[in-house]
């Protein structure tokens, strides 16, 4: 199998690299043609049965720009949207179709799901809310910027992050801005934001600056934190975006940072609890008492919860644009540009299986529900795998 070339995986990098005046693409590789390529896979030997339980094509997938749209799973329906406009529910137990409905706007940010509504983002800045129980329009809102991830709402207020480093707090029935935030965006940053997360009373987010916030629902601001400080001499060395989902767990709130750190922060307080050297953009996942981080070199790396360090480090998946790992039963899953899925002991890190969705890769979360992994790829189809050992 041929991994990318050095001018494809230059071309991938770039793509992740805007300015936020005027959003051009900067020259940042030079003239240098001797990258390494993506790592070959090796061969291994199963010990988890994939079995593929049901795919269903939704449209037109990620689009030919950095796009990481991603599906969200809700109750007994997933919910999934295509870069062109298109928007679904489906059941999750066989990807039935309950309801489909084409938007006609390009579409950046998404699925947020509440309970009565279904949540997008554009390209344009707007914001859009459908009802979740037939995909009918609900409402439409303008914001500052385009909408690279998520909305998210608690039932009462919907959470937005737009490009331009602002946080917007939305009634969920008018969708009226009630309250905004800016977090003051660095001249350069990666293209994405991550999504605002709700936990219990607060509001989480983080920045394109390397700091975390927490806010209340009226948009006062309990706490700021810097996760990732920016260094070096250059505004691309100084790149220290947090772009990949915040995760809670008992009293702390983990993020990685792209060039910065892994970070868990007191969810009451904002105090630092621990941090490690890391660079992701991506997120975390957790499990067996460790915290998952896809390193944007490409390796998979274990860190101990409790922050004494590096458990193990699987780095036979170098340079191969990883997806945010996705923890299930006893293994850890992670996808990659050839739209291979990959399943990794949580135990040690070795290989325990493999199965190729698409081609053309899949970088949206996975997400996982007991031993059914569901898995968005760049094509538009969304697939359902059911992961169990061998032998029993």
């Amino acid at each position: 199998m041929k991994g990318l070339n050095p001018l494809a995986w230059s071309a991938w990098c770039l793509a992740l690299l805007l300015t936020t005046s005027g959003c051009s693409w900067l020259d940042v590789f030079g003239d240098d043609e001797d990258d390494d390529e993506p790592m070959e896979l090796v061969e291994l030997v199963d010990e988890v049965a994939i079995e593929k339980l049901w795919d269903m094509n939704v449209g037109s997938g990620q689009g030919d720009i950095f796009n990481r749209l991603q599906i969200a799973l809700d109750g007994d329906e997933i919910f999934v949207c295509g870069h062109e406009g298109q928007v679904a529910a489906l059941k999750a137990d066989s990807g039935e179709e309950r309801w489909r409905v084409e938007l006609e706007m390009p579409l950046s940010g998404g699925v947020g799901v509440g309970d009565d509504v279904v949540l997008l983002g554009s390209t344009d800045g707007e914001v859009v809310a459908l009802d979740r129980q037939n995909g009918a329009l609900l409402w439409r809102s303008q914001l500052t910027g385009e909408v690279l991830a998520a909305p998210q709402t608690n039932g009462s207020l919907v959470a937005v992050q737009t490009y331009d480093g602002k946080l917007h707090g939305l009634d969920v029935t008018t969708g009226e801005i009630n309250w905004q935030y800016d977090s003051n965006v660095p001249v350069l940053t990666l293209r994405g934001t991550s999504s605002p997360l709700f936990h219990e009373e607060v509001l989480l987010a983080g920045f394109g600056n390397g700091k975390m916030a927490a806010f209340d629902e009226n948009g006062t601001l309990r706490w700021e934190t810097r996760v990732a400080l920016a260094q070096g001499r250059s505004e691309i060395e100084r790149m220290v975006d947090i772009d990949g989902g915040l995760m809670v767990l008992g009293n702390a709130v983990y993020a990685v940072s792209y060039q910065g750190k892994l970070a868990a922060v007191d969810v009451p307080s904002g105090r630092i609890m621990w941090q490690q050297d890391a660079s992701s953009y991506v997120g975390v996942d957790q499990g067996f008492g460790n915290i998952y981080v896809s390193d944007q070199q490409g390796a998979l790396m274990a860190y101990y919860k409790s922050g004494q360090g590096l458990r193990w480090e699987q780095s036979q998946l170098e340079r191969r644009q990883l997806s945010r790992p996705t923890a299930l039963r006893s293994y850890v899953a992670v996808a990659d540009f050839e739209g291979y899925i990959h399943f990794i002991s949580q135990v040690d890190g070795h290989f325990v299986g493999r199965t190729q969705v698409d081609s053309d890769g899949v970088r949206a979360d996975m997400i996982a529900d007991g031993n059914v992994l569901y898995v968005f790829d760049n094509s538009g189809t969304v697939s359902a795998f059911r992961v169990s050992s061998l032998g029993g």
